[in-house]
């Protein structure tokens, strides 16, 4: 069994490592001084670099983001390995043996061995087909490659080739380099009959898949000649090497940017891959004739830092129903993830690959761009099989959208799309309100009649899923609340932010002889916040009161003692962030603005509510109760006007 690497020996390791090789393996070094050099930072995007090597020490550090460590750790962090794997990378560079704690051993030395084989069979496979690419037997595939926009450095830059249309050219060239028919058959490179193994893949184009560390573990092969009776795609079968469920098209290029930019797109075929890259898009993957599963999201999870401080994955996917049907399945896998999930669909169906080549490069990159939320295609993907028109069908269309919005993790986006769902429907909120808190009630408690995801709990975050097709288990009582971070991008919860923002650093604008509004503590006091993680602030603002308003320290400790311990850091955040004002007078005028949208924003929602009540009451029958609310509608919009003026 595999024990702990003894202390000495990763000491030995650290110090004969040449950190500045590793770098170099990942990016470009040039002289900084005695000893030391420099280059653009691999854990942040900069222009001029700051990522600085001392080989003397053994050490980097990055004056830009701060990264700092030796060349384990930053192995770990560039092949997302564990320490204990970066070690023994490291160890088999420089060719040292390790030891192990306790009996322990490293990884099987034969299996290690055997393992070696079937990369360097890969590897020198890999080079057959892509010097095969230039030869004039490959001319159909170049015209393939040409035909869809990907010209000879493409083709370079994801090591595109070719197999022959005999049966044993990469046979013959794999025994002439040593390889035992036995060794062979392991690849997964070869069919085998009657008179023995033969190349599986003639007549092709021929694709390299890599794993994550950059090594080539299997090919896909794209037919190019109709009397191939093969299948239009041929993948290498499961392998030692190779696991399709494990495996990510793209990962070893697009890697480095799905950590920077905290993004991964998902796109259905090689070419797609080739097109997002080349257009801009470096954080574009695909599956190996697959669905996108568990195994993916564990990469994908470990490339994100999937943590709930942000990352997106966004799924492309053809227009047709095919395509539709796809999504809704990585739907179903949108519960394990904490990044938010997204889905880009070209209206008229076309691919990465199709768009490229019928409208440019900025075509792809605007795909990407204008994302939409997976739960929202969800969501109208529903509704799409109702009919809207009549009552019946809307009451139905509630029915199966309501637990669809119920899952919405963050619990700062539900309220929004239960707004936006009350206006698709044509229904009003708190009807559809109501129907998304039963079906999160019925999700939480294992009740039928949920969707067949993994089920909402009511914060939204912080417990694991139960498994696809399964209803996650309801939290215990005693379990502490858990927020997800608001969403920016809500313009309610922008505002929500912006007002406790204010009061949170000025305090005195509510009350006493520095207050902006009349009134203002009260009006405060009576604000109905929307988004869980600002209603709870706000909730222990009117719990700290005004006696300590006078005293910052005080103040800000107050309502930090009064809410979640999770809001804690939220609290300190908006006593910290710059208000957008120069001098004192701005301040004053900021303040007072934001005070007034957030009061005029509760008018606005107390006039719709008596407005309500006015369209179902019967005047003839009820006229003083018709005359009270046309009063107080009248009061609320002189209020609102009073507030414009003062602001």
């Amino acid at each position: 069994m595999a024990g702990l690497i003894k202390r000495e020996d990763i000491d030995e390791v650290r110090q004969r490592t040449d950190i500045k090789e590793v770098v170099d393996g990942y990016v470009t070094l040039k002289g900084a001084g005695l000893g030391t050099f420099k280059g653009l930072c691999p854990f942040h995007d900069e222009r001029s670099p700051s990522f600085t090597v001392r080989p003397q020490v053994g050490r980097y550090h990055c004056f830009g983001c701060g990264e700092d460590g030796d060349a384990i750790s930053f192995v770990q962090k560039m092949d997302h390995s564990s320490f204990h794997e970066a070690v023994e990378k490291l160890a088999a560079r420089i060719g040292y043996e390790l030891r192990y704690e306790d009996g322990g051993t490293g990884p099987n030395r034969e299996e290690v061995g055997k393992r070696q084989r079937l990369l360097d069979a890969h590897k020198i496979a890999d080079e057959f087909f892509r010097a095969q690419l230039l030869t004039a037997g490959a001319a159909e595939g170049r015209n393939f490659l040409h035909g869809r926009g990907f010209d000879r450095t493409a083709a370079e830059q994801f090591g595109v080739g070719y197999a022959p249309q005999g049966w044993d050219s990469l046979l013959k060239h794999l025994r002439g380099r040593g390889f035992t028919d036995g060794e062979l058959k392991l690849t997964g490179m070869f069919s085998e009959g009657n008179r023995g193994i033969y190349d599986r893949f003639r007549g092709r184009l021929i694709w390299p898949i890599r794993d994550i560390a950059g090594d080539t573990i299997g090919f896909g092969a794209r037919k190019l000649y109709e009397d191939d009776q093969g299948p239009k795609y041929l993948n290498t079968p499961e392998t030692v090497l190779y696991k399709k469920s494990q495996v990510l098209y793209g990962i070893d290029l697009a890697k480095r940017n799905i950590a920077k930019d905290r993004q991964l797109v998902v796109v259905e075929g090689y070419t797609d891959v080739m097109a997002c890259h080349l257009a801009g898009v470096g954080t574009a993957v695909a599956t190996c004739g697959t669905a996108f599963g568990t195994d993916h999201i564990k990469i994908a999870r470990r490339l994100l830092s999937d943590d709930g401080t942000g990352g997106e994955v966004i799924f492309t996917f053809d227009g047709d129903a095919a395509g539709q049907k796809a999504a809704l399945r990585a739907f179903e896998e949108d519960q394990r993830f904490v990044a938010q999930t997204y889905v880009a669909v070209e209206p008229s169906g076309a691919d990465p690959c199709d768009l490229r080549q019928l409208k440019g490069d900025a075509a792809v990159r605007d795909l990407i761009a204008t994302r939409r939320p997976l739960f929202e295609f969800a969501i109208r993907a529903s509704l799409k099989r109702h009919n809207l028109d009549t009552v019946e069908g809307r009451v139905s269309a509630l029915r199966e959208s309501a637990p669809v919005v119920a899952q919405i993790r963050d619990s700062g986006i539900r309220p929004a799309y239960v707004r936006e769902l009350a206006g698709w429907l044509g229904m009003p909120i708190e009807e559809v309100s109501r129907a998304v808190g039963l079906a999160a009630k019925r999700a939480a408690s294992g009740a039928p009649g949920t969707a067949s995801t993994a089920g909402a709990t009511g914060a939204g975050q912080g417990t694991t899923p139960g498994q696809a097709g399964q209803p996650a288990a309801a939290p215990p009582s005693d379990a502490p609340i858990a927020f997800m971070r608001p969403d920016p991008r809500d313009p309610i919860a922008a505002m929500e932010r912006q007002a406790l923002e204010v009061v949170i650093q000025n305090p005195a604008v509510l009350g006493g002889e520095a207050a902006l509004i009349g009134g203002a503590w009260e009006r405060f006091e009576a604000c109905h916040f929307v988004t869980p993680a600002y209603s709870a602030v706000h909730t222990a603002v009117r719990a700290a009161g005004l006696a300590h308003a006078g005293d910052p320290v005080a103040w800000v400790e107050g309502i930090r003692r009064e809410v979640p311990e999770p809001l804690q850091g939220l609290v300190s955040e908006l006593a910290v962030v710059p208000l957008p004002a120069s001098t004192p007078e701005a301040l004053q005028r900021y303040c007072r603005d934001i005070l007034a949208r957030l009061f005029e924003l509760q008018i606005t929602r107390v006039k719709a509510d008596k407005m309500g009540q006015l369209q179902r009451l019967d005047a003839s029958a009820q006229p003083e109760e018709f005359q009270r609310l046309n009063r107080e509608l009248m009061q609320l919009e002189m209020q609102r006007r009073a507030l414009r003026m003062d602001s």
